[in-house]
């Protein structure tokens, strides 16, 4: 069986994930499918991309892809409330609507709402891998990567038949019950991944200083299913058959007013009867061809939105995109290689917008290994049937001045394509916006455990709301984000393993005034112990600085958001080679703190749990 691998963008760090068996593996073990959309060593990669392996996700106990990625540096995450409450993910100061998400390599963004991918649903029980790239991106995958890419890569089968039981209860009333089944042989393999959660929740809403324990709750269920079918023709040919559905639905607080039109926090936070219904998949279909002179690559994706908001203003949001592809990899000397593709997109947002949009793609990418050099480049021209073709790329180069050693560097360009509802809602569209444009350089310095990053974006044409109008417009001026990221890893002692990561970003719009809910520092730590047999110990703290919300339509600071300290805690047993128990601790110190103003987070929270492996 061949281990499946996803199309990705990324730029490589010489970082593992915080985890007992990272201390073992080597860094040149690790691949990513990396900007050329080839698979490679992380070491000849030459720009950012943080892993999040399956061992930190199972030590962690994490529940969902938000909190994996709240681990990493230059990373933070936002939400209106707790689980499956609408979340955002600010990555170097870009917010959601500007990273290209994708499961398995299939494109999740929710192109039928202004937030880009709907994290809020992400669970990650089946996940095998999260790979994160940092930078403009839109030299290979075209728009929406502006930010960089997060590729969520599922499980694959393993050789005979295996599967995993697991069952987690909970503060909140919060239940999960997840189930992983697979057979693989050398002709054929399949996985099969269930997870359901459940949890009575908390009040999304609750006016700044007040418990949540005085409203009324708003709860959360989650079924997630995956679904993977391969078939080997023979040792040069393969067939591939992904399937992922997201069921879910979410409680809320909507706005409840007093008359004059005047918001009633107290009221809002106790409205009942609001919810999200999403039914969303995403599947596809590839054949794959591997010979001593290339790798041939075919694959129609295809993503489907459907989501329900029976008392919202808009109550329907359902659309399609089918995307079709192919590209060949030819490889040359010593880990060279070329690579050309193409692929062709079909979006289609339904309901009262009834708008299709067609895009067609051709990129090339040329990575060339030196002795101790790493240099490569891609180039990727868009032609769409909305708005004006884009021609995008982007260069690295990385350079090792001993095995330890490296510099990087990183250059780039990417567009972000504005959504249909920004478009043609009959209220709040602008059908002349165009698209936004964004440049980014970076450069990095590592040494043994130790990263440094400096990185300076912009975006031109940035697209947002007007308070004023009512519409959405592309500013006239350019938005600035710029800062750095500075990670260490260590061993303490021989069974002691500490993570450090800080950093600092400087986001501005088109009046050099700070972006608000972006937090300008950051630092996080782990400390994983290991010294007594079969017991893992976790502990792990946030802390976020100076993060701010503005008055509607002004700059008036109407809420601090930052300038709190979170702790977790995790502790893992393995009672044999097949079962394991843990416990995991969210805000052990029960720190009061609100991302967003005006909607609850989370108190002290445990949760015990038992995992069974066959």
């Amino acid at each position: 069986m061949q281990k499946k691998t996803t199309c990705l963008s990324v730029v490589a760090s010489l970082f593992l994930a915080t985890n007992l068996y990272s201390q073992t593996k080597q860094i040149s073990e690790i691949t990513v499918v990396s900007a050329t959309k080839s698979e490679q060593s992380i070491k000849d990669v030459t720009s950012n991309v943080e892993v999040i392996t399956k061992e930190e996700i199972e030590e962690k106990n994490f529940t969902t892809v938000t909190e994996a990625l709240n681990s990493l540096v230059g990373i933070n995450i936002t939400s209106n409330g707790g689980l499956g409450k609408s979340s955002s993910v600010f990555m170097r100061g870009f917010d959601s609507q500007r990273v290209l998400v994708l499961i398995d390599g299939i494109n999740y963004n929710d192109f039928t709402g202004i937030s880009g991918a709907r994290f809020e649903h992400l669970l990650i029980s089946d996940v095998e891998q999260i790979e994160v790239i940092k930078g403009a991106q839109s030299g290979i995958w075209g728009a929406d990567a502006n930010a960089g890419v997060i590729n969520i890569i599922t499980k694959d089968a393993r050789l005979g038949t295996s599967g995993t039981i697991q069952l987690e209860a909970g503060s909140y009333n919060t239940k999960k019950f997840s189930t992983q089944i697979s057979h693989a042989t050398e002709k054929y393999d399949f996985k099969l991944g269930v997870t359901r959660l459940l949890s009575d929740g908390f009040t999304s809403k609750a006016p700044n200083g007040s418990s949540f324990d005085s409203f009324e709750d708003d709860g959360y269920q989650n079924t997630t299913m995956n679904l993977n079918l391969g078939l080997n023709l023979n040792e040069n040919n393969r067939i591939e058959i992904i399937h992922n559905r997201i069921n879910a639905n979410s409680e809320y607080d909507n706005n409840v007013y007093d008359p004059g039109f005047v918001l009633n926090p107290t009221k809002s936070a106790n409205s009942e009867g609001d919810k999200l219904l999403t039914k969303n998949h995403y599947s596809s279909l590839r054949y794959k061809n591997k010979n001593k002179y290339s790798n041939i690559n075919l694959y129609t994706n295809y993503s489907k939105v459907d989501r329900d908001d029976p008392t919202g203003w808009t109550k329907e949001f359902d659309g399609t995109l089918k995307e079709f592809g192919a590209n060949i990899e030819i490889p040359y000397n010593t880990d060279s290689f070329i690579l050309v593709g193409s692929d062709y997109k079909k979006t289609n947002h339904k309901n009262d917008v009834d708008k299709v949009s067609r895009n067609s793609g051709f990129f090339i990418t040329n990575s060339t290994k030196f002795e101790n050099t790493i240099f490569t480049q891609s180039l990727r021209h868009d032609s769409y049937s909305l708005f004006n073709n884009k021609t995008t790329g982007k260069v690295g180069i990385k350079h090792f001045l001993s095995n330890n050693l490296y510099i990087s560097s990183n250059y780039g360009t990417s567009y972000n394509a504005p959504v249909f509802y920004k478009l043609y809602d009959s209220f709040a569209g602008y059908e002349d916006l165009q698209p936004e444009s964004t440049k980014s350089i970076d450069f990095s310095i590592g040494y043994k455990g130790l990263k440094v990053s400096v990185f300076r974006n912009h975006i031109d044409n940035m697209i947002e709301y007007n308070s004023v109008s009512g519409k959405y417009y592309n500013m006239s001026e350019r938005a600035k984000f710029r800062g750095i990221e500075v990670s260490y890893q260590k061993d303490i002692m021989s069974d002691l393993l500490l993570n450090l990561n800080y950093a600092y970003t400087k986001a501005t719009d088109n009046n050099s005034k700070d972006l608000q809910r972006r937090a300008k520092d950051s630092v996080k730590l782990s400390l994983d112990y290991y010294g007594i047999k079969d017991l893992h110990l976790n502990l792990a703290a946030q802390y976020i600085g100076d993060r701010v919300e503005y008055d509607y339509g002004t700059y008036n600071v109407k809420a601090q958001t930052g300038n709190y300290t979170l702790w977790n805690g995790a502790i893992n047993y393995q009672v044999d080679d097949k079962t394991k128990i843990y416990l995991k601790l969210d805000n052990i110190t029960d720190k009061y703190y609100q991302t967003v103003d005006g909607y609850a987070t989370a108190g002290r929270s445990a949760y015990v749990g038992l995992k069974y492996s066959f």
